[in-house]
């Protein structure tokens, strides 16, 4: 379309934002509202990688690509760059959390073979050298946000499946 009618356009990528208000079966939320009210973590795959961003980054990172100048038609990736295995965020949430609970992999919650993404880390840095965008929020920061808005929420209906 923004080749076809001269619409400028870039092309912005967020890598695995989460914070608060984030679907609770998404991996973050899946995690810490167990970390907070079960006795045990219960995952599927502990070695898939991911690089999480927090949502006011990734927010800002819209309007840094929005504002810019002599930018149309480039690609931009809202991550911060490093990508962290599940079972490690796990054993993090937990810290943030401070519960010392085991973290189980369970059959029933691994993904079909195939559907899986196994590795998921971006690239910023056009959006740090032309955007002038930098993540505000580290990892850990980013969790004690989501852990805490999860947390005065309470145990909510229809988060029981994610939970036991």
């Amino acid at each position: 379309y923004a080749r076809s009618f001269g619409l400028p356009a870039v092309i912005v990528r967020p890598f695995n934002t989460f914070g608060p208000r984030q679907s609770m079966r998404a991996v973050i939320p899946t995690i810490a509202t167990q970390a907070l009210w079960s006795d045990t973590i219960r995952l599927g795959s502990l070695d898939t990688t991911r690089d999480f961003t927090f949502v006011r980054d990734t927010a800002t990172g819209f309007i840094h690509a929005a504002a810019a100048q002599a930018v149309e038609g480039r690609t931009f990736n809202l991550g911060v760059g490093k990508e962290i295995a599940v079972g490690e965020l796990a054993e993090l949430i937990r810290d943030v959390v401070g519960r010392d609970l085991p973290i189980e992999q369970e059959d029933s919650r691994m993904r079909p073979a195939g559907s899986e993404v196994d590795r998921l880390c971006s690239d910023p840095t056009q959006a740090r050298d032309l955007l002038g965008w930098t993540p505000e929020h580290d990892l850990r920061t980013g969790l004690a946000l989501t852990i805490e808005w999860i947390r005065t929420r309470g145990r909510r209906a229809g988060i029981e499946q994610y939970v036991v």
